[in-house]
């Protein structure tokens, strides 16, 4: 059962992550929804070629760039306790920016992922007059996080994602990566993935959900798209965050991407349905091989908004 994935369109500044814990995600909605988007994009900006050359890095993994700087008020918080995540973007000025640009509903999407890539939180935090972001949350066990935010200054012609590490203290129990097929369920979803990751060159993914051996042909809008993936490379936890490149509301979601380099990538997907956003999550692995394992269910993301 180890065929190999490709990904289309792999996009070097974070989104926000928001792909990055497996599992199901949940986050109820209502109204009428905006019409899906189709473009694939790195960061909520302009798309861009993240991995393409030495020069232009995956998102993520700086705390700074372009003369923009993340800043976590409090990295250290306690695994399993409600927590108050608040941060500032501060501005090539040194002060905290206060202006931004809306991309996919929202001004700033903020993605939490522990170092080990077992759980997933996809945020919407506030925004205060000070330039203040906060987000109401918990992390499930101790460990290193990792924090994406994913946004467009105003006046910005390209968005970026910016990256910082939280500590969480607890009970520390490292764990490997988990092990998927190309199959997952997701609350009663079944959500297949399809085509190749392959290092360097571009190809197209494929996800298709369904529900009780039947086709689901009316997901709904989630952020202006019918899906999001985003996925992170194990090791140094590089981020890609794309949209859809159809337009149909199910069953499949296609996207398309370029993976940066070998190595193990962790792919989220956020689909919603029936008022619910859920995430699916797979482990798969660049050299064209998906990590071998039955069908799981996989634990729970965060949804916040």
């Amino acid at each position: 059962m180890n065929t190999p994935l490709r990904i289309t369109a792999f996009a070097a500044g974070l989104a926000a992550a928001f792909g990055l814990a497996l599992g199901v995600g949940h986050a109820t909605g209502s109204g009428p929804s905006p019409r899906p988007a189709t473009a694939g994009h790195a960061g909520h900006g302009e798309e861009s070629t993240a991995g393409a050359t030495a020069a232009h890095l995956p998102g993520g993994l700086q705390v700074s760039e372009r003369g923009y700087t993340l800043s976590v008020e409090n990295p250290f918080v306690t695994a399993g306790s409600p927590t108050d995540l608040r941060f500032r973007i501060l501005g090539t000025d040194g002060k905290p920016v206060t202006a931004y640009q809306q991309q996919h509903e929202k001004e700033l999407h903020l993605i939490v992922a522990p170092r080990d890539l077992s759980t997933f939180q996809h945020l919407h935090p506030a925004l205060s007059a000070d330039g203040t972001w906060s987000a109401p949350t918990a992390v499930p066990a101790a460990g290193e996080y990792r924090v994406f935010a994913d946004f467009t200054p105003a006046g910005a012609t390209e968005g970026l994602t910016l990256g910082a590490d939280l500590h969480a203290a607890g009970d520390l129990r490292p764990a490997p990566l988990p092990e998927t097929g190309r199959t997952v369920t997701v609350d009663g979803y079944t959500v297949t993935l399809g085509g190749d990751l392959t290092p360097g060159r571009s190809g197209r993914l494929t996800l298709s959900v369904s529900k009780d051996g039947k086709p689901v042909t009316d997901l709904q809008p989630y952020l202006g798209a019918y899906g999001h993936l985003v996925a992170l490379r194990a090791g140094d936890l590089a981020y890609l965050h794309v949209h859809p490149d159809t337009t149909a509301p199910g069953p499949e979601i296609g996207f398309t991407t370029t993976a940066p380099s070998t190595g193990s990538y962790r792919l989220f997907l956020d689909f919603k349905h029936q008022g619910t956003v859920r995430t699916a999550a797979f482990t798969v692995t660049a050299d064209g091989t998906a990590a071998p394992a039955p069908t799981t269910e996989e634990p729970a993301g965060d949804h916040q908004h």
